[in-house]
């Protein structure tokens, strides 16, 4: 991969803690009745920085975008990762990662873009626009390829206070051929306000949903039929603050081209 440019871009422009007793909270959840009659959900997701000025905007429709206020034909499961190569500009994000911006990098790489930008929307795994067109991100999640949503069903225990643990097991309902495909498991944070005093929203209050907080792999998969059933668990480090009645779980497909093939969401018990 050659030089690559940063850019932000608007619309129009191309503490430790100590370790408790185990929680012994169990708590199911399904794939709603709802989403299944409407066929499989686009995996819609944001790439976005608190230290870039245009990025708001992106993260106010994205977060409309996931509570349904569009009425789109489609369902979508939304995600937003943010970036931390904005960092230096005067303001740290507090949800930026590194993870983010390499995921970031290899989208750029797949997409043959020869620019990293926020904000982004990368659809599907497949098209990309830039975070602040509504328009365009209408039109790629109508002409996304669709697949069938997973039918997981998602059990949620608490090991220590420090860690969430989620059990899966369904099946993908897409055909998997032998260059395999990895189910990811995404959790995020919806509900986020910070007052941001530096940086180029200095003096803005910023609102941020589905903030992916971690991203763990749950499997590897290959050769395998849409009905095989598949399960797994995969085991969150929780931060400071935790409140699952903010945050929520993604699943989905990924191929090595990054194309998704699938994509399921669960809210999180708020007893958990």
């Amino acid at each position: 991969m050659g030089r690559r440019l940063f850019a932000c871009f608007g619309r129009g422009a191309s503490s430790d803690t100590k370790q408790t007793h185990a929680h012994e909270i169990n708590v199911t959840a399904d794939v709603s009745a709802e989403e299944q009659r409407r066929g499989g959900a686009i995996l819609v997701e944001l790439f976005s920085s608190q230290g870039c000025k245009t990025s708001p905007e992106a993260e106010m429709l994205v977060s409309r975008l996931g509570r349904g206020d569009f009425e789109l034909e489609v369902p979508v499961v939304v995600l937003a990762y943010h970036v931390d190569y904005w960092d230096y500009m005067g303001w740290k994000d507090p949800y930026g990662s590194s993870q983010w911006t390499v995921r970031q990098k290899a989208y750029v790489e797949a997409l043959n873009l020869d620019t990293m930008f926020t904000p982004q929307l990368v659809i599907q795994g497949r098209a990309q626009c830039q975070g602040n067109d509504q328009d365009s991100l209408f039109s790629a999640i109508a002409n996304a390829p669709r697949f069938p949503s997973p039918t997981f069903q998602a059990t949620f225990q608490r090991p220590t206070s420090e860690s969430l643990q989620v059990s899966l097991t369904g099946a993908l309902r897409t055909k998997i051929d032998h260059q395999g495909a990895n189910i990811m498991v995404a959790l995020y944070e919806s509900g986020l306000v910070t007052d941001c005093p530096a940086g180029e929203n200095k003096g803005r209050v910023l609102s941020n949903d589905y903030v992916v907080r971690k991203l763990e792999k749950l499997c590897t998969v290959k050769d395998i039929s849409a009905k095989k059933n598949v399960s797994g668990n995969v085991t969150f480090p929780l931060w400071e603050g935790f409140n699952s009645s903010k945050c929520g779980i993604a699943v989905f497909v990924q191929n090595s081209s990054h194309h998704i093939f699938g994509s399921q969401n669960f809210p999180l018990p708020e007893n958990i």
